[in-house]
């Protein structure tokens, strides 16, 4: 193992819960502004899950007044991240579910994942 992998593996995070497509998260993401420090929640429906090592990503969207959407891409082993929160888990038979950007209201629903 050479010393980038010995970093990579330093800096990495497995304190995340599984999640994939369609799930719903609430991402709690810290904020700094100025010298003030501050914990914003995102929650929405994962569209994209990107896999790897540390450019491992997920992008999560969510409908904000009621008709705009709105996408953010996120590192998975950011130190902004504060933690992930899975709300529930949906079920979907794709991986990306870039179809959604073109739907509104019920028409956008997804099921539930029912647990064994």
């Amino acid at each position: 193992m050479n010393i980038i992998d010995r970093i990579d593996q330093e800096q990495m995070r497995f304190d995340h819960p599984d999640f994939r497509s369609g799930d719903t998260v609430k991402v709690h993401i810290r904020i700094i502004e100025g010298n003030k420090e501050r914990i914003q929640i995102f929650q929405g429906v994962v569209i994209k899950n990107k896999r790897g090592m540390m450019n491992a990503s997920f992008t999560v969207r969510k409908i904000s007044h009621g008709s705009i959407g709105v996408e953010k891409t996120f590192a998975l082993h950011s130190p902004r991240i504060d933690k992930i929160e899975v709300v529930s888990h949906g079920k979907v038979r794709r991986s990306r579910l870039y179809y959604l950007r073109d739907l509104r209201g019920k028409a956008a629903r997804i099921t539930e994942r029912q647990r064994a």
